[in-house]
């Protein structure tokens, strides 16, 4: 699962940069990382809960 994540992470990060890059929509990456960072760990705690080993 964090796996998946990561790559589907990587790809958007890809997709957009490239898309800025290609003048296909204007974007401040860094405005925009800045903005929404907070998913990240609201992602990771989600991962967590739902990937943790039932004993």
């Amino acid at each position: 699962m964090k796996g998946n994540v990561a790559a589907i992470v990587l790809i958007v990060v890809g997709v957009v940069a490239l898309g800025a890059n290609l003048d296909l929509f204007h974007v401040n990456l860094f405005e925009l990382i800045g903005t929404w960072w907070p998913l990240i760990p609201i992602g990771v705690g989600i991962s967590m809960l739902l990937t943790r080993e039932r004993s």
